[in-house]
């Protein structure tokens, strides 16, 4: 009969430099387990048996410690569930309705502004949609288009090729305006104004503004999503960090859009420069909707002038009928719409032409 070797006895750390850990040497024989434990100076082995490696063995985690139930907190969330806020204005040739969706607090904005100086052919349209609280979207709603006019007002009346520049410097005004109060919070915004026969469309940030013409649609602003690459390499290239996550692009492992007013902890970064473009207003243009992403994210372009036109006697019902199909498909986000009827637009100008013709 084979002689069966003595187990080595391999010795642990020091209990007294680890005293949660238990020296432990594990032997087995015809598939039983024998241990063997050391005290002190001594070693107690069981069995005749091969030895194994050595396992050390942690004492179980503390228990977790769960705060107390709070029929308060519970009433405050079911709250904030079934709270709802909506917003439906019908102006003479416009038409806005905005929903909250399941943020804490509504954060959407939009601002409206007709018969500029006294003329129907004037007139100038936002949306705004806040990020971070509510401090950026009061502040662009509220400043935004009188940066833009009061620019404006400067400009001589053969000086019409400078309207976009006044644009563009009434969106960084704003943007200075508000990094100058020294808040935190951002937001993204899309204007369009409408004057002397052309549509101005701008935007920083994923607001969006579509136009109807003969039923189809045009996209007339650009999304500063972080999957552009010509953003994404800006912002790189100025040693910001972008990457994806769960198939978002994001600056900072943060903000998923690369343009917007305010972002004071990324201005060094994100822009408030927008990009703008010019449309003129013909008599096939029909109607104007402006959105933030909220709606863009579930409704293509197209669906949403569809869903217009077919609401052509009620554009009231039409701005709900965008808001709900979306809310329908899984959107949480606040959204905000405004559809703005162009013919009456084109028919001043149109008017306006024959007069000095």
């Amino acid at each position: 009969m084979e002689a069966v070797p003595m187990p080595l006895h391999v010795p642990l750390s020091s209990p007294s430099s680890f005293p949660w850990v238990t020296d432990v040497m594990v032997h087995q024989l015809g598939g039983h387990l024998h241990s063997s434990l050391s005290q002190g100076n001594e070693s107690f082995d069981v069995g005749n048996v091969n030895a194994v490696p050595l396992v050390k063995s942690r004492k179980r985690p503390a228990m977790l410690v769960l705060p107390e139930f709070s029929p308060e907190n519970v009433f405050f969330s079911e709250k904030r569930k079934i709270e709802n806020v909506e917003v439906a204005i019908q102006g003479r040739e416009y038409c806005v309705f905005s929903k909250k969706g399941r943020r804490e607090h509504m954060e959407d904005r939009y601002k409206v502004v007709t018969d500029i100086s006294s003329d129907s052919n004037q007139a100038f349209f936002a949306v705004v949609d806040g990020h971070g609280g509510q401090a950026a979207a009061d502040y662009v709603a509220d400043n935004l288009g009188k940066n833009i006019l009061n620019t404006l007002e400067n400009l001589k009346e053969e000086d019409q090729q400078e309207v976009d520049q006044a644009i563009r410097n009434g969106y960084l005004e704003t943007d200075r305006g508000f990094l100058s109060q020294g808040v935190s919070s951002g937001a993204c915004a899309a204007s369009v104004l409408i004057r002397n026969g052309e549509l101005h469309a701008a935007n920083v940030g994923d607001c969006g503004v579509v136009l109807s013409r003969r039923g189809l649609a045009t996209k007339l602003t650009n999304d500063h999503h972080l999957s552009r690459e010509d953003e994404r390499f800006r912002i790189e290239s100025t040693g910001g960090f972008v990457h994806s996550c769960n198939g978002v692009w994001r600056l900072q492992g943060t903000l998923a859009v690369s343009r917007a007013i305010g972002d004071l902890h990324l201005k060094e970064w994100i822009i408030s420069e927008p990009e703008i473009q010019k449309v003129p207003l013909t008599s096939d243009c029909d109607f104007i909707i402006m959105a933030s992403d909220g709606l863009w994210d579930k409704v293509s372009e197209q669906e949403a002038v569809d869903i217009v036109s077919r609401e052509e006697a009620n554009a009231m019902e039409s701005c709900k009928k965008l808001v709900d199909v979306s809310f329908s498909r899984g959107n949480k986000d606040d959204i905000t719409v405004i559809v703005i009827n162009l013919q009456t637009y084109v028919a001043v100008t149109d008017s306006s032409s024959e007069t000095f013709t």
